[in-house]
Order: structure tokens, then sequence, then C-alpha cells
């Protein structure tokens, strides 16, 4: 079994059809997502990506049809039909079937859930390469749902993604309006330079995601300085190192940006091993 989807009170197996062409998400957007791991039997933090899920429904004008207790309560359940040595990633989302009163309006009302489980093997502790996004930059809050996991913010990213892969990338560093670091395509970003961590401070325009406060909180707590501050450009040419944070990943070392080649370094090793060490007290099975 690689995919179980649980969707109006049933499991199922594969990838179920399950869109009309006249649902509201199917052409206008109106869906939510999150992601959260299973890996060694441990779920880090499925109760942050439940809550976080119905947030995002709220912040597009959807009615969740799900408490963020019951749909925890169903990942554990999906989670479980796989065993204890699956590597998975838990996908629970929110989409509206109909419009509004609006010509493009959405109709919370009409809100659906479901959860998929699906296998996805740990890129954990695996270094990437970055390039800087030139074609693409984050939105502001004014231009999209930016305080959402928003499925319709995706496709800007994926355009980062395509001019990154083109150039010999993995992933990108993307900017924000003012022209200052963000993030990268897909994941948070975090930077060391003589023992001090440094991550972009949440202005808005992208989401602090949920590994990303947690290796914070970690490093904090490990005695690690985490500064969370604008970023520039300069701050990437003269950091000591670079890593990520994000769900498909987990804390990946940076060994390439643009034409600098970084070894992986110490406070990212220690960020990765501290995640690691947290999410093994995070039991599902």
């Amino acid at each position: 079994m690689d995919t179980l989807t649980y969707w109006n009170g049933t499991w199922h197996e594969g990838n179920p059809a399950i869109l009309g062409p006249r649902d509201h998400a199917f052409w206008l957007g109106s869906m939510v997502f999150d992601g959260g791991r299973v890996f060694e039997g441990c779920g880090p933090d499925l109760d942050l990506h439940a809550e976080r899920v119905v947030r995002s429904a709220r912040a597009l004008g959807l009615k969740p049809t799900k408490t963020a207790g019951e749909i925890l309560a169903l990942m554990h359940e999906g989670v479980r039909r796989f065993g204890p040595k699956a590597e998975l990633y838990v996908r629970p989302m929110f989409w509206a079937t109909k419009g509004g009163p609006g010509p493009i309006s959405v109709d919370g009302d009409s809100t659906q859930f479901l959860l998929c489980v699906y296998h996805s093997p740990m890129r954990a502790g695996t270094p990437l390469t970055l390039g800087l996004c030139r074609s693409i930059r984050r939105p502001t809050p004014e231009s999209a749902p930016t305080d959402a996991k928003a499925s319709c913010l995706y496709p800007n990213s994926s355009r980062g993604v395509a001019e990154m892969l083109a150039r010999g990338f993995q992933n990108g560093i993307v900017l924000d309006a003012a022209g200052n670091v963000a993030e990268t395509c897909s994941s948070n970003l975090f930077l060391a330079k003589d023992g001090t961590v440094s991550t972009p401070v949440p202005n808005g325009c992208f989401l602090a995601g949920i590994t990303r406060n947690r290796v914070v909180k970690l490093l904090r707590n490990a005695g690690i300085t985490v500064e969370e501050r604008t970023v520039t450009l300069a701050d990437l040419d003269d950091c000591d190192e670079m890593f990520t944070t994000g769900n498909a990943g987990k804390v990946q070392p940076v060994s390439r940006y643009e034409s600098r080649d970084l070894q992986p370094g110490p406070i990212g090793r220690q960020a990765h091993e501290l995640y690691m060490t947290f999410s093994r007290t995070q039991r599902v099975m």
C-alpha cells in the first residue's frame, strides 16, 4: 500500500477521484493543506499541523468540518495502518465545492475534508544546493493569503524551482517585496555566523513553519543565540553555514549557495540532532 486517503467517512487506497470540474477549488483554488511527517514510529508536532490546517481554512473563508482533535485522531489511525517502519507524509486538506454570492467568492458552508497519508522517503540531513531566485518574489499579505498554507501560493514557488533546476540547483532562496531574504521555495532558511544563528523574521509574506519554530526553540534551549531579524543578500555571502527546515526534509544543510561551496557546519548538525532527538519523543506507534 502506497497511499491511503480518508474522505467522506471512509478510507480509500490509491488516488481516488474526488474533485469535479465545477468544484470551486478545482478551478478557483479555494484549497488549503498541511503536511506532517511520520518516521521511526514517531510523528513530531502532528497536533500543531492539525491546528494549522484549521486556521488556514478559516483564513480562506472556509468553514472547517473537522476539529484539530478529530484530525489528529485520524492521522494516528491512518499512519498505524502502514506499520512502524514506514516513512510517511501526512496531509490534511480542506476545500470548497461551491461558490458564494459574489462572482468568484467561496461558499464556506460547502467545505469538505480529506486526509491523505502516503509513503515519502525522508531526506533529513541530506545536503542541498541553493541558488538565488530572480524570477519570483514572495507576495505581500495584501496580494495573497500568506497567513494560510494555501495551495494557490505554490504555483509561484514552483516557477522558482523550475528556474533553479534549469540553473543546476535543487532549490532557491526567495526574496520578499522589499528585497530581503524570506525563505526558500519550499522551506525556511537559517544562517550561522560566529556561533550565532539568524533566520528571517516573520513579516507576513511567508509562513514561519512548525519545524522552523521547533528548531528555534530547541537551539535556544541548548544555549545557542537565535536571532529572528531582517536577513539581507549580504548575509548570504558572509555566513559560515546555512541550513533549511521544512516538512519534506526537516533539517537539511546547504552545501552550495550560488558560487559558494559550504560545508555542513556544527550548528546545522546540532539542529538536526536536536530535532531528531525531540522527534523520537513523539511516538504514534
